[in-house]
């Protein structure tokens, strides 16, 4: 038997969590994404709760807390305002190329500089572009990185860090940010993002440190999927039951009721394969294609569940009154992030590929107490 209980640190955590992600991030959403940031009274009020730091180890001012722990703040950040998380925690996914490729001195280096600025933005980005014919071409070569990004959830940043499939190189100079409309996480900005002979401050080549990078990343990005899911599904069911027609609530008709479960189902699924991949990692255990199977999961589900949510509020759930339409944005534009939906389906299929007992039980499942 395995006792999925968190804890009691983590479950206090997890609810002191909440109830800033209720209170300020969820009551306040429209006004950040039209904003197209989170104000500076929001980022102090963020800071001081200390989760910014929280994988970071103990002896460099972290909590060292773990994948676990992020993943749960991450779920209950994304539930309120997945895009306002982005803008919140100005590290970010940028951690993972520093503690994966660089170690303590990368971290200590770029990382802990900015938990100093609460305004400070470090933006991590995917460098590797398929060509037509299969052939890749990455943005970053050994000394400067060329390129356009169409699209990147942020509209400043102190430093840009260009993950690929060989390692990762930091900038900090070289590249600008055009500020565009963009559809969803507005929250946290929206630009496009180019690299004009852009001189690149450190790179680092390992390939496997890369996967892991990329495999924690996608973590981060599933985290926020399904805390979004969650308030999609809830918000959907609450109207369900409050609605009614032909004399009940349209959550008893049995249609209905099936599809409100039916979504339910594919959060809590997602919650756990997420869960599961960031325990592997917090084990020293291979976690790449967990996490890449949990990430794939979480856009599949999220394409499931927020697009029902909106249908069961009906033409309202199109308006901007009501927050369905948002959901189904922010969704969509978080499967874009981390390399995108292709690539996790790629990784994935190949460590299934690749081993020989790739559908046994999974040991997080089969551990005894």
């Amino acid at each position: 038997m395995f006792d999925m209980s968190l804890g009691e640190d983590l479950s206090l955590i997890q609810d002191q969590v909440r109830h800033f992600s209720t209170s300020v991030l969820h009551e306040r959403h429209r006004e950040f994404e039209e904003r197209h940031e989170v104000p500076e009274a929001v980022l102090a009020e963020f800071a001081a709760l200390g989760l910014a730091g929280l994988e970071l180890p103990e002896t460099l001012g972290g909590a060292g807390l773990g994948a676990l722990a992020k993943v749960l703040v991450l779920e209950a950040l994304g539930a309120g305002d997945p895009g306002a998380a982005l803008a919140l925690d100005g590290l970010g996914a940028a951690l993972y190329p520093f503690a994966e490729l660089g170690g303590a001195a990368a971290i200590e280096t770029y990382a802990v500089p900015l938990l100093d600025k609460p305004a400070a933005r470090a933006l991590l980005v995917w460098g590797d572009s398929e060509r037509p014919g299969g052939s890749r071409k990455p943005l970053c070569g050994a000394r400067t990185c060329d390129g356009v990004i169409p699209w990147v959830p942020a509209q400043r940043a102190d430093l840009v860090v260009v993950l690929d499939r060989e390692g990762a190189a930091v900038l900090d100079a070289g590249f600008r940010l055009t500020p565009i409309k963009g559809s969803g996480l507005r929250a946290a900005g929206a630009a496009q993002l180019d690299f004009i002979d852009a001189p690149i401050r450190e790179r680092w080549s390992d390939r496997a440190g890369a996967a892991r990078a990329l495999a924690r990343w996608q973590l981060h990005t599933a985290a926020l999927m399904v805390g979004l899911m969650h308030t999609a599904a809830e918000t959907s069911r609450e109207y369900a039951m409050q609605r009614v027609a032909f004399g009940k609530p349209i959550a008893h008709h049995q249609a209905l009721a099936f599809l409100i479960a039916d979504m339910r189902s594919a959060v809590d699924a997602t919650r756990i394969l997420v869960q599961e991949a960031a325990w592997r990692a917090d084990r020293g255990q291979p976690f790449t294609g967990a996490a890449a199977t949990a990430f794939v999961e979480a856009v599949e589900a999220s394409m499931f569940v927020t697009p029902n949510a909106l249908q069961i509020f009906g033409g309202q759930g199109f308006m901007q009154d009501l927050p369905l339409e948002k959901y189904l944005r922010e969704a969509r534009t978080l499967g874009l992030l981390a390399g995108g939906v292709d690539l996790a389906r790629e990784i994935a299929g190949a460590e299934v590929v690749a081993s020989a007992d790739g559908f046994a039980l999974s040991p997080i499942l089969a551990e005894e107490p």
